[in-house]
């Protein structure tokens, strides 16, 4: 009885959540253009503000921070402008919102080597374009600018329409989190190979503190590209992807990882495993008090997904909202969320248009909203 019970139960849910409204629109695709990595911000004066990479490949040395805006809740949306373009490769563009309005643009800058390039075997990428490569990092600019590798921070008190470099920083993938002080919270990843660092800073200006350091807790796994967010009861919840070690990305264990805080940041718990299968975790408290969570899956069928929490730790797994199934293969996700209204998620993500089999050095992705209603 209690076994029919919960099967029925199970099945009215999935319903529900087959039935919720899904509206998928492509915004922005150039088939000579690598398009990745999403960040998403409510600017202090409303406006929606998207941030993504464009670059030639993946792991080409010439990407550019961009910015698309709406001023209605996402329904239409400005053309790209690159906010960041280095000499070398600017990479990442986690957005974090000031306490007075100050908008943050996190911000990688990435010098590539020769070498790098030259250990890359055909199965990256064709010879002639890792050559190409290799001869713009040998350029007297691109060389000039080595000293610009690392983690910038820049800010906009116009709503992101125009940028200052304030200093160096700590990375964060989806930007970071202002706390009822004011002051500002950022799980990084990017110092350390298979760990996360948590810092914390007064504001945008002063000296980052760092307050934690999360170590994997699998020898078999390696922690990266964390999001942070602050529920109504105070508890601050840190997501964390793992990919496995040595790397490997398509194993069928890389289940997102946990970490909390219920003292503001002086004492952390240990790493918990969530039973959501995907990366990179993009949390969102939406306006009821729950935590959304949004992840990329790339294990058969390929997309994204979603789960939510009541309380910031607990997740059922039975309650996983589908919001892509249909991606053509692993080359996608970094999914971002935000509540237009109550209940309205607009979520942002890449993935590949279509899948070329004739061609398997077909790079190309695009950047795609999805317009949709929280499960009842």
């Amino acid at each position: 009885m209690i076994r029919t019970v919960f099967l029925a139960a199970l099945t009215s849910l999935s319903a529900l959540l087959a039935s919720a409204e899904m509206e998928h629109r492509e915004l922005y695709h150039d088939p000579d253009i690598y398009s990745a990595w999403p960040a998403i911000a409510r600017a202090d004066n409303g406006d929606l503000v998207l941030s993504f990479i464009r670059t030639e490949q993946h792991m080409s040395p010439d990407g550019a921070v961009t910015l698309m805006r709406s001023t209605d809740n996402g329904h239409t949306w400005s053309a790209p402008v690159d906010a960041v373009d280095t000499p070398i490769d600017d990479r990442e563009g986690g957005l974090t919102v000031a306490s007075d309005g100050e908008l943050l643009l996190h911000v990688r800058s990435v010098f590539w080597k020769a070498e790098t390039y030259d250990a890359l075997g055909p199965e990256a990428y064709p010879r002639p374009w890792l050559e190409k490569w290799m001869d713009e990092v040998e350029q007297p600019n691109y060389l000039a600018a080595a000293a610009w590798d690392g983690s910038h921070v820049y800010s906009s008190e116009d709503h992101g329409i125009t940028w200052e470099h304030i200093g160096w920083g700590p990375d964060s993938i989806h930007g970071g989190i202002t706390l009822p002080d004011g002051s500002i919270m950022i799980a990084a990843y990017r110092e350390l190979r298979d760990s996360i660092k948590v810092y914390h800073a007064t504001d945008a200006r002063s000296e980052w503190r760092h307050i934690h350091t999360q170590d994997s807790a699998n020898p078999s796994l390696r922690f990266g590209e964390p999001h942070i967010a602050q529920i109504p009861s105070g508890r601050i919840v840190i997501m964390m992807r793992a990919t496995g070690r040595p790397y490997d990305d398509r194993r069928l264990d890389l289940y997102l990882w946990q970490i909390y805080s219920d003292d503001n940041g002086r004492t952390w718990s240990p790493a918990i495993p969530t039973p959501m299968l995907g990366f990179p975790p993009h949390l969102l408290v939406l306006s009821d008090g729950r935590l959304l969570c949004t992840y990329g899956r790339r294990a058969a069928p390929f997309g994204q997904r979603a789960m939510i929490s009541e309380d910031g730790i607990t997740w059922n797994p039975a309650s996983e909202i589908i919001l892509r199934d249909d991606a053509p293969n692993h080359d996608l996700g970094y999914p971002v969320s935000i509540e237009t209204k109550p209940g309205e998620i607009l979520t942002f993500y890449y993935q590949k248009p279509a899948w070329n089999p004739d061609n398997k050095h077909d790079h190309t992705t695009a950047i795609y909203q999805t317009r949709w209603t929280l499960p009842e």
